[in-house]
């Protein structure tokens, strides 16, 4: 979508290459292997720019060191969903029902150690309540569970589960965010909810090699912001699950530093070994 947007605007060729594996480790060695002259970037993800360096004991570049960022794109909340025949509808349902049985209240993440988990875990800690975490590969395999009552609770991107949501296959509670999203306006964050300290919503940010000058960053930066605030590609966003951003580099070394100090803390208190 942004590649798309910022060709249209600037006549620039961009060729969007996959590359997964690894929780995002590939295409991040591929980026900070390249040439800083600005024509290999690289979409950063709080899960692969800010949490993989506590999940995993050796990599093969340093988040810090070995990018330079150029600016935030998007970010999307997470949210919690459950059944529709459900008996929860808020958090204080879920947290009356953790408190009654501890332990017992399941809440479907998506893989070990990702935001969702921890995010889970800063939930727990901030209600005082213990939610059994249930690993999953993704939704396609968590929705036969939900749906027949073996967990009670899912939680992922707004991005991710809108469709869900708005076919009514699941019924959404919560979202964390600091601000609600604009996909899903009647509901409410979990700070509104009452837990002030989960907000993190799962952000991404262009990312390139370390050493890109200061000047083809900021025309990246433009191009960037100029795509993301025009209108077809912020009603697009919206859309999809998506509050735009289109922040300053300086913006996104920000936020990165402040997520990896987070959930380095998360990851540490919640005992999860790196691989």
């Amino acid at each position: 979508m942004l590649a798309n947007t910022i060709t249209s605007q600037t006549g620039w060729n961009i060729v969007v290459e996959n590359k997964p594996g690894a929780g995002g480790n590939l295409a991040l060695d591929t980026t900070a292997r390249a040439k800083p002259d600005g024509h290999t970037l690289v979409m950063a993800q709080t899960d692969n720019i800010a949490l993989n360096p506590w999940l995993y004991r050796k990599l093969s570049y340093d988040t810090f060191k070995d990018f330079t960022p150029i600016g935030l794109v998007a970010s999307s909340p997470s949210v919690y969903v459950v059944a529709p025949s459900s008996p929860f509808n808020t958090l204080a349902d879920i947290v009356m029902a953790a408190k009654e049985k501890p332990g017992v209240i399941t809440l479907g993440i998506p893989g070990v150690g990702g935001t969702g988990d921890l995010l889970g875990h800063l939930f727990g800690k901030a209600a005082g309540i213990e939610l059994s975490h249930v690993p999953y590969r993704g939704w396609s395999q968590a929705f036969p569970d939900l749906s027949s009552g073996r967990i009670d609770i899912y939680t992922g991107s707004v991005a991710s589960l809108l469709p869900h949501i708005l076919s009514k296959d699941v019924k959404p509670i919560a979202v964390i965010g600091e601000a609600r999203s604009p996909a899903l306006p009647d509901i409410p964050t979990f700070a509104e909810s009452g837990y002030a300290d989960v907000k993190q919503a799962i952000w991404w940010g262009l990312a390139g090699p370390a050493g890109i000058p200061e000047d083809v960053v900021a025309e990246l930066n433009k191009a960037m912001r100029d795509a993301v605030a025009s209108a077809e590609m912020t009603e697009r966003l919206k859309q999809a699950g998506y509050a735009p951003i289109g922040s300053s580099a300086a913006d996104m070394a920000e936020r990165q530093k402040e997520d990896t100090d987070l959930f380095g803390g998360l990851v540490k208190e919640s005992g999860i070994e790196p691989q």
